[in-house]
């Protein structure tokens, strides 16, 4: 089988769906697919073409997979319109380029509005389409803006066309099925769940010690970590503010923020002068898997109003580490469905400073739930969210969907 991979983001960018998209196509060449990726130049999370890259186009082979880059656009502020530009020109490039008749085409979104110059040319020449669903768009509107906004009218007619003319949809999460049948009118019958997997390698043995005195912690710091994407859904102002409550009490939490993002300048502006917080820059994939297991409890944070849009892909990779987790999120969000689902940990309010400091505190003073919480979550990810299921769930469904078309 023949399969041409659509989507704005691959590796080496290191978190958003680029890890996903980059072992899926590892994974479906290692059983036997031939696989070709079209994706745009690294840039995210920090909105800036990464060193090294240059010219309209460039060819690489990055683990047995073809790799073909194509410029587009990156907005040095990614607002709505920026992000929209940037989308509207990869498709553009994506819709002229050379396919090499592919038996199948896999589109990734994000990004949507590319997505979507990539299945109507798959229609036109009749090759069956997917499309892979890591976030909905539709909902991003209505939790970060105004529900009752025209542009979250239109935002969800488009949004239901574009999955509606594809052949198969893929959603990471059974609540995601549910918004994509019942509110975008996808037949149920075309949408599949396939979860996310952790893409971080965590296996290797390490001193947990001369880790944690490496990135600056002490034996006596309770480490808060948070790792990924410092945006505008994150709502990372709310982890700055409990910083400096709990530093206010005299606390030995010491709250580190690690990753980048469009927001991260502004969140360090208002996090000077609070000495329990530290911010570290993204890591590779070695040293990022070992700040995530000598810290003492993982954290994720949203925005108030946010709860169906994503599920934080960080979560697959905090399971594996053994370690508790706390998600301030709002009570029945995507998120706090899955922290219940896997037991792996307690919620905190969403954007109260208060409850998060006393979640935080309730798990430094009661290790034994820490460490169920933090096993839970292992067997969880063991029995729900491994790459090897994830991967054979994708040659079954992209193979399903070019024997139907080839039967036609």
């Amino acid at each position: 089988m023949k399969a041409l991979i659509v989507g704005l983001n691959y590796a080496p960018e290191p978190s958003g769906n680029a890890p996903y998209t980059t072992k899926l196509s590892q994974g479906l060449t290692r059983r036997g697919v031939s696989v070709k990726v079209l994706t745009g130049y690294p840039h995210y999370p920090e909105w800036k073409i990464a060193d090294g890259y240059t010219g309209l186009s460039m060819e690489e082979c990055l683990g047995d997979v073809a790799v073909k880059r194509l410029r587009s656009t990156v907005p040095q502020r990614p607002n709505g319109l920026g992000r929209l530009i940037m989308e509207l020109t990869f498709g553009l490039r994506t819709m002229v380029e050379r396919w090499d008749r592919p038996d199948v085409v896999l589109v990734v979104s994000p990004a949507l509005f590319s997505a979507a110059f990539a299945i109507l040319r798959a229609r036109l020449f009749r090759i069956p389409v997917g499309i892979w669903v890591q976030d909905l768009y539709s909902k991003g509107v209505e939790e970060t803006g105004d529900a009752g906004s025209p542009l979250a009218s239109v935002m969800k007619r488009l949004e239901s066309a574009i999955l509606n003319a594809a052949d198969g949809v893929s959603v990471i999460h059974e609540r995601f099925r549910t918004h994509v049948i019942n509110d975008l009118g996808v037949p149920a019958h075309r949408v599949r769940v396939i979860r996310n997997w952790t893409h971080v390698q965590h296996q290797h043995s390490f001193d947990r010690s001369e880790a944690r005195e490496r990135f600056g912690w002490a034996a006596t710091d309770f480490v808060a970590l948070h790792a990924g994407n410092m945006g505008v859904k994150q709502g990372l102002e709310n982890l700055i503010d409990t910083a400096r409550l709990a530093g206010r009490s005299g606390s030995d939490v010491r709250f580190v923020l690690l990753g980048n993002g469009n927001q991260r300048r502004i969140l360090e502006s208002k996090g000077a002068g609070i000495d329990r917080l530290q911010f570290l820059e993204p890591l590779p994939d070695r040293d990022y898997s070992e700040a995530l297991r000598s810290a003492d409890v993982l954290l994720v944070n949203e925005r108030p109003g946010v709860r169906e849009m994503s599920v934080p892909s960080k979560l697959t990779s905090y399971f594996v580490t053994g370690l508790p987790i706390i998600a301030a999120t709002e009570a029945g969000s995507a998120t706090a469905h899955e922290l219940s689902a896997a037991g792996a940990g307690i919620r905190a309010e969403s954007g109260s400073p208060g409850d998060l400091v006393a979640a935080i505190e309730r798990l430094r003073e009661d290790p034994d739930s820490a460490k169920n919480f933090g096993a839970a979550g292992q067997q969880y990810s063991d029995r729900v969210l491994t790459e090897e299921v994830a991967v054979d769930s994708y040659v079954e469904w992209l193979s399903d969907l070019a024997s139907r078309q080839r039967s036609r």
